[in-house]
Parts: C-alpha cells; structure tokens; sequence
C-alpha cells in the first residue's frame, strides 16, 4: 500500500517529469496505485499523491474499469461548463464545487507504451481533468476564490489539528 501524501507537502505542488521507460517498475506502480486508490474510497489518484513525480495517474470510475494514464495531455474541450463537487485524497474532508469542461479530448500512453486518444465527458472527464493538475502542482482548491479557498483551508486546519 502507497503513503498518501496531504497538504502541505512539497511534491503536490511540482510539476511531473514525461515518463520514457514503460517497463515492469511502471507496471506494477500503476498496479499499486491502483490498490491504494480503492483502498481510500477514491476515484482517482495521480503519481506526486503517492511521492512520485512522473506523468501518471490512475481512476476508476463507477461502472467502469480501472483505467491507466501514462503522460496525459487534454488535446481539447468542450465549451459546455459545468460544475461538480470536488474532493481529493490528499485534501480529505474537504469539497467544493468546481467549474470544469463537461467533455474533453485527451491523448496519453498505455503501460506499453502505445499511445493512444479518447473523449471523456462527465464524471470520466472531470477525473481525468483533476488528476491532470495534480501533475502540473494544481490542486483543485486552486480553482477556487482567494476567500473561499481560505475558509476551506482554515476548516481543513482545525480538523487536522482535531485529529492530531
């Protein structure tokens, strides 16, 4: 089981490296985050929550299966907006709705290294969207205004300070 890193730590705010090897190590991180995703009730994980800064993340979203995504870039969107409440395992117990594409286009690699590209719209792309700022060191909170990611971050502050 991977450490799930929260707020505050320095590798959430880096952008990722572009992965250029796809060998058995990368399988079996991708595997592992996986696991570590399912077990925290999660629907998507990228590498910098689990300490790793390469170009991956992981989501399985509902009636779906686990998908794999090897240095994802969104190609496109679409201009229909909508908005979702948010959370994120490295920020636990905090939500907020965040305004996002409805649909994109994207374009990553497989674990063989294949590239490939696919449309996503709905839940699918507003996980794909979140995951996607985790490798550029934006978290969803950043979307947010000045004053209410504050009254976020001071509530996520006093919890932490409650369960510590």
């Amino acid at each position: 089981m991977l450490n799930i890193l929260t707020l505050g730590s320095d590798v959430l705010r880096k952008k990722c490296a572009t992965i250029a090897v796809f060998d058995k190590n990368l399988e079996n991180l991708a595997v592992s985050m996986i696991d570590s995703m399912h077990s925290n009730d999660g629907i998507g994980l990228a590498g910098p929550q689990v300490g790793v800064e390469k170009r991956l993340f992981v989501c399985h979203v509902p009636g779906e299966e686990p998908r794999i995504f090897i240095n994802p870039e969104i190609i496109g969107t679409s201009q229909d907006l909508s908005p979702y409440e948010e959370g994120c395992l490295s920020i636990p117990g905090v939500y907020s709705d965040i305004i996002r594409p409805s649909a994109i286009t994207l374009q990553a690699w497989s674990l063989e290294g294949k590239p490939f590209k696919m449309e996503a719209e709905g839940i699918l792309a507003r996980v794909i969207q979140h995951e996607i700022d985790h490798l550029k060191g934006v978290l969803f909170i950043d979307h947010l205004t000045e004053k209410k990611r504050q009254r976020i971050l001071s509530q996520y502050d006093k919890r932490q300070n409650k369960n510590n």
